[in-house]
C-alpha cells in the first residue's frame, strides 16, 4: 500500500483470534500498523472513527492458496496463466510475473472478508514454482501489494502431474516418475549449493541458474514446500521426500489427510485443507468429505482452509468454514484456519493474521457472526485504508485511482 491510513473502529465486538473476545472493543490503526486493541483505547485528536456498534470486527482472512490473478475470471484461457506445462520442473517461474490485479477476483475477495492471499502456480508440473503473498487491494501494480515476494514452492503429486505428462508421452507418466523428477532436482540442488559455496571461498565466478537457487532456498528453509497432494499414499511420498531432504513441507488439499493424521500432527506437518465445495471429479476425490477437516485438527494438525480459486469463488472461503463446524470442526479452529494459521506456517505474522498491535491495519467489519451465513462484510479496510463496503443492497469496492494518485 502506498498510502497506509489511520482510524479507529469503536464499541466492537472485537476477535483478535490472538486472545480473547472484547465486548465494546476498539482497534486503532496509526499509519497503517494496528496500535492498541481493547475496551480502553484512547483515540487521539483528528483519528476519523468508525462506529462498529453491534457489529462482529475480525482480521482479514487469509487465502493461503489461490490462483486469483494468475487464472483470471471470465478470460478464458487468454487469462489462464495458472501452469507452465512444457516441462516437468519450472521452480524458476514466478507467480507474481503474470498477476493481473484487475481481474474480477480481486473484488470478490474484499465481499468476502479475505485481505491477503498466497498466489501459487498451478499443479500440472512435478514443480510449479514460487508463490508470492499479496494484499487483496490497494496498489496500482501488484508490487505495491505485496506482503511477501517468496512464501513457497508449489509441487504436485498424484494425477495431475501423471496425466499431463503422460498424454505427452513423456516422463513423468507414473507417480513413480513424479517422484524421481521431485528427487533430482533436490540433489541437483544440493550439487549446486556445494558447488557455488565453493566457488565463493575460493573467490570464483560461478554460474546462476534460477531453478536451482529457488530449490536451494527450500533446502536452507527459507521457503516452504507445498504440497499439492491428496490420496493419503502421495502424503506418504510427501513425507518421504520431506524427510530425505530435510525441507519445511506444507500439505495443500490435504483431501485423505485424515488418514494420516497423527503422522501429521507428530510431526508438526501443516495442512491447507480444500476446496470443499467440489464433486468427486476424479478418482483421488473419492474420500472427499468436509468432515475431514475435523478430524485432522482433532487429531491435533494446524489447519487452514483453501478455496483454490476459482474452483470454488474466493469470497465464499468463510462459507466453506462455516459448513466445515457443521461437520465437526470446532468453531474457534475456523476463524484461526482462516487467520492466524497460515500467517504462522507461511512465515506472514509479522504482518497479518490477527488484531494485534504491531501487524497491519487489515481489519473487517461484519454485521455479525461470520461463520453464520447470514452475515456478510460490511466495511473492509488494508492498512487502516477502506477498500470496501456494504451499501444497502450491493458492494462498493474502492476504486484505486480513489486513494492513489494516477500515473502521470
Amino acid at each position: 500500500m502506498k498510502n497506509p491510513a489511520s482510524i479507529a473502529i469503536v464499541n466492537a465486538y472485537l476477535v483478535p483470534v490472538a486472545g480473547d473476545p472484547i465486548e465494546n472493543g476498539t482497534v486503532l490503526v496509526e499509519n497503517g500498523r494496528i496500535t492498541a486493541v481493547g475496551a480502553d483505547v484512547t483515540v487521539p485528536d483528528g483519528v476519523e472513527t468508525v462506529d462498529a456498534s453491534g457489529k462482529w470486527v475480525l482480521p482479514g482472512f487469509i487465502e493461503s492458496h489461490g490462483h486469483v490473478g494468475i487464472h483470471e475470471e471470465a478470460n478464458g484461457p487468454a487469462g489462464d496463466d495458472t501452469n507452465e506445462m512444457t516441462v516437468p520442473n519450472t521452480a524458476a517461474v514466478r507467480a507474481i510475473d503474470a498477476i493481473n490485479i484487475d481481474d474480477e477476483g480481486f473484488r470478490d475477495a474484499l465481499s468476502g472478508g479475505v485481505t491477503s492471499i498466497v498466489v501459487k502456480p498451478g499443479s500440472g508440473n512435478p514443480i510449479g514454482g514460487q508463490t508470492v503473498a499479496i494484499k487483496s487491494w490497494g496498489g496500482r501494480t501488484i508490487d505495491e501489494q505485496v506482503i511477501r515476494e517468496a512464501v513457497s514452492v508449489k509441487s504436485a503429486l498424484g494425477e495431475n502431474p501423471k496425466r499431463v505428462y503422460g498424454a505427452k508421452n513423456v516422463t513423468p507418466s507414473t507417480r513413480l516418475g513424479v517422484a524421481m523428477i521431485i528427487r533430482q532436482a533436490f540433489v541437483e540442488a544440493q550439487n549446486y549449493r556445494a558447488q557455488r559455496d565453493e566457488a565463493e571461498k575460493d573467490g570464483k565466478s560461478f554460474a546462476r541458474d534460477l531453478g536451482k537457487e529457488t530449490l536451494v532456498r527450500v533446502l536452507d528453509g527459507e521457503l516452504a514446500w507445498d504440497q499439492h497432494t491428496h490420496r493419503h499414499d502421495d502424503i506418504a511420498t510427501a513425507i518421504r521426500l520431506a524427510d530425505e531432504f530435510g525441507y519445511r513441507l506444507v500439505i495443500n488439499h490435504g483431501t485423505e489427510g485424515h488418514k494420516l493424521a497423527d503422522v501429521l500432527a507428530e510431526r508438526d506437518i501443516p495442512v491447507i485443507f480444500g476446496p470443499m465445495f467440489t464433486s468427486r471429479s476424479k478418482v483421488e476425490l473419492k474420500d472427499r468429505a468436509i468432515a475431514n477437516l475435523g478430524k485432522l485438527a482433532a487429531a491435533g494438525v494446524r489447519v487452514a482452509i483453501t478455496t483454490d480459486h476459482p474452483v470454488v469463488p474466493i469470497n465464499f472461503l468463510v462459507h466453506q468454514a462455516s459448513l466445515a463446524v457443521k461437520e465437526g470442526l470446532p468453531r474457534d479452529t475456523a476463524i484461526e484456519a482462516l487467520t492466524v494459521n497460515p500467517a504462522s506456517f507461511l512465515k506472514l505474522d509479522e504482518r497479518v493474521g490477527s488484531l494485534t498491535p504491531g501487524l497491519d491495519g487489515d481489519i473487517v467489519v461484519w454485521s455479525g457472526d461470520p461463520l453464520d451465513v447470514n452475515s456478510r462484510a460490511e466495511r473492509v479496510f488494508i492498512e487502516g485504508a477502506e477498500v470496501y463496503r456494504w451499501e444497502g443492497d450491493h458492494g462498493v469496492v474502492v476504486e484505486r485511482s480513489e486513494r492513489f494518485d494516477t500515473a502521470v
